[in-house]
């Protein structure tokens, strides 16, 4: 009897944890954007991680925005689109996480960050300047 209820306890906590782990991606995004305002308040640009790289941090010459970036707490990685090249990129930004909860998404549910503030995308993958 015991393992029994244990097995469904097991079971019915899958979806809390599912949840939790979607409720720290989309905290994570909100501080990336908070960052990145700091950084362009100070730098009249966003901060060009190079590449399509997640950045370590997020910090210019004198000041440290974001001492750490996070990591994503589940199997999904966080996307960093490039923002490095010549032709005011630098005035974009966008970073993205993959929610395990799908939502009323047919295939794939995008929460992003963005120099337009937070927003949750269906299907496809954001791009640079159409992060949202």
């Amino acid at each position: 009897i015991i393992g029994v209820l244990a097995s469904i306890v097991l079971v019915s906590m899958g979806g809390a944890r599912k949840s939790a782990r979607d409720a720290v991606r989309k905290a994570d995004m909100r501080q990336m954007v908070t960052a990145q305002e700091m950084y362009y308040g100070a730098n009249d640009q966003y901060y060009e991680s190079t590449g399509a790289t997640w950045p370590i941090e997020i910090k210019d010459i004198n000041v440290t925005y974001m001492v750490k970036t996070p990591d994503d707490p589940g199997s999904n990685t966080y996307v960093w689109k490039d923002n490095s090249t010549t032709d005011g990129e630098e005035q974009y930004f966008c970073a993205y996480a993959t929610l395990e909860d799908k939502g009323t998404c047919t295939a794939t549910r995008y929460y992003t960050a963005s120099e337009a503030g937070n927003f949750e995308k269906c299907d496809t993958a954001p791009l640079l300047k159409a992060c949202w």
